[in-house]
């Protein structure tokens, strides 16, 4: 029997929040037939323009009941009409799991449907988010989180992770595999993977800590304690921890191990190096701490990412 999968859109929406998913599903269907029963639904019915301009065309939101309900993120304010539509639908709606993309977790948590369960959404949103719901367990450490029958997804792309999620939660890993490498996607990437490293990379969300963050990454094999970045900055290590943390929404200790986790997996994937010089360069200091790191943050041992380049 298909899975009947309602993908909601609204005036502004993100069109890869809803593309990706639909191309995911879809490819699950051709290999496993009749898998899904994909409808594109808005408030209203007709063409719903995107942020970028282009403009889909939605039936209109339907009673279901539904398998799956997935909301897309985007400009969520464009339209206050149709975003008190899509609350009073979502309120009602009879789905035996409901998830959201990036920004469409605002919609959850205004029906009321994220109260006292894990959440993550976009890392830009974070402050915001969490000052307008504070019962709600906020985590923007997580690419996807899955809380019961509910799951929602960090940024655009990773709602492509939540629908290869979705999709092996159905019909198992194998089906899900096949469909990233239709969608020519390395690999799912786990729900605990960081999506701060772009913040990180950035030096913060007003790039005050750029400098500091080109400094690590050409220093990577030094003991990089928080006493050891404060000096590079001028702070003190108390006042510096606090201030990026709020910068980056992560720790020093954390940001560090990241930018050696993207130092070193481009290593790993690039050649023939044995994992110990790897992981002396990088500042693990040995393979095993290099290994664990890894497990923690991707999801697989340096050994599988190898094998599969």
């Amino acid at each position: 029997m298909s899975r009947k999968i309602a993908l909601v859109i609204h005036p502004g929406f993100q069109i890869l929040d809803a593309a990706g998913p639909t191309a995911a599903f879809e490819i699950a269907g051709r290999l496993r037939p009749n898998s899904y029963d994909l409808h594109l639904m808005a408030p209203g019915e007709g063409a719903v323009e995107s942020s970028s301009g282009v403009r889909l065309s939605a039936r209109p939101l339907g009673a279901g009941p539904f398998d799956t309900v997935v909301i897309a993120g985007g400009e969520i304010i464009q339209s206050e009409e149709a975003a008190r539509e899509i609350l009073g639908w979502l309120r009602s709606v009879i789905a035996r799991r409901i998830a959201s993309v990036c920004s469409g977790a605002y919609f959850l948590a205004e029906a009321g449907l994220l109260e006292g369960r894990r959440a993550t959404t976009h890392w830009a949103s974070s402050g915001d988010f969490a000052n307008r719901y504070p019962n709600v367990r906020l985590d923007t450490d997580r690419i996807f989180i899955r809380d019961g029958d509910i799951w929602t997804s960090a940024g655009v792309s990773a709602g492509i992770d939540l629908a290869l999620a979705l999709i092996e939660d159905d019909l198992g890993a194998d089906v899900a595999r096949r469909t990233a490498q239709q969608l020519v996607v390395h690999q799912r990437r786990p729900g605990g993977q960081s999506q701060f490293s772009a913040l990180v990379e950035l030096g913060g969300r007003t790039g005050r800590f750029a400098g500091l963050i080109d400094w690590v990454r050409e220093h990577l094999a030094e003991p990089l304690t928080v006493e050891h970045l404060a000096d590079q900055v001028a702070m003190s290590p108390r006042n510096f921890a606090r201030t990026f943390v709020a910068e980056t929404g992560t720790t020093p200790a954390k940001a560090v191990e990241r930018l050696r986790i993207d130092v070193a997996r481009a290593a790993v994937e690039a050649g023939h190096a044995p994992f110990d010089r790897i992981a002396e360069e990088t500042g693990f200091g040995d393979a095993g701490r290099m290994r664990r790191a890894f497990l923690r943050n991707l999801g697989h041992p340096p050994q599988t990412l190898r094998r599969s380049f």
